[in-house]
């Protein structure tokens, strides 16, 4: 029986699949031996037990549980019918709660995953449109220590012209005039007041040119310069192809960092009481 623990983490962790939206879900026949089960019987009365317990709080398990019948090989070469579930995480948390934890040690295991696992998502759901804001200008910050990286490899000297070259694709204008087209002071950092669409684009941009730069194998400053450029006129092109808002008409927002300031005071006095 499979008792390491550890590794039935990180199986559950490798069986999970991710929908064309991002939302999680595992196969039943793929977590059976996960969770210790070797006959599909037994896992399958776990699974209706769960689905009775679904029902029970007053949520539709056709939504968390959702059969499939497939044709599998068998070992005379016939093929025949097999029913499969995808499901949810609250599903498989289900599945956990129900399962036999006394005698299968990676039940109790799934059922701290899943928890785990349930309220990471929970959290994340409850995070404010300003708190995601500022998850993301991390990331730009992240990338943009990335991508300097790459341009000093790339023989990239003055940096300003060459992050500038950059705006120039993307917004079809240099920094200081993005900067009056927005209202900002001169001294005011663009991206500090840049919403989550805004942000969410420059990071795409950053990241592509950093790809660009090592995969080129760009040597000199020039090619750098243009590089970023022509990235940024990809990424242009590409919101132009969707009909979507240029990042020079999108709208500012309150400073990032007076909110990261203000996140850290709540977070101070939450800690303190």
């Amino acid at each position: 029986m499979y008792r390491d623990l550890s590794q039935t983490i990180k199986r559950l962790d490798a069986a999970k699949k991710l929908t064309k939206n991002g939302g999680e879900y595992w196969m039943a026949r793929e977590i059976q031996p996960i969770l210790g089960y070797e006959r599909w019987e037994n896992f399958h009365n776990v699974i209706n037990k769960a689905r009775m317990a679904c029902e029970s709080s007053g949520i539709e398990p056709d939504n968390q549980f959702r059969d499939i019948t497939k044709k599998v090989t068998v070992g005379s070469g016939a093929m025949v019918p097999q029913v499969d579930y995808f499901l949810t995480r609250y599903a498989c948390y289900l599945i956990a709660m129900n399962g036999d934890s006394t005698t299968k040690p990676e039940i109790a295991t799934a059922q701290t995953y899943f928890a785990v696992q349930t309220r990471r998502q929970e959290i994340q759901d409850r995070l404010t449109a300003d708190e995601k804001r500022l998850q993301l200008r991390d990331r730009v910050k992240s990338a943009n220590k990335n991508l300097n990286s790459a341009a000093k490899q790339a023989g990239v000297q003055r940096y300003a012209l060459f992050h500038d070259a950059g705006y120039r694709g993307l917004y079809e204008m240099g920094l200081a005039d993005i900067k009056r087209k927005k209202g900002l002071l001169e001294k005011e950092d663009l991206l500090d007041r840049a919403g989550r669409a805004e942000l969410a684009t420059n990071e795409f941009r950053i990241t592509q040119t950093e790809v660009k730069l090592v995969r080129d194998k760009i040597t000199n400053e020039k090619d750098a310069m243009e590089t970023h450029r022509e990235v940024g006129r990809e990424v242009r092109a590409t919101i132009r192809k969707l009909n979507g808002i240029m990042p020079e008409d999108l709208p500012t927002e309150p400073s990032i960092k007076k909110l990261a300031q203000a996140r850290k005071k709540e977070t101070t006095k939450i800690t303190k009481e």
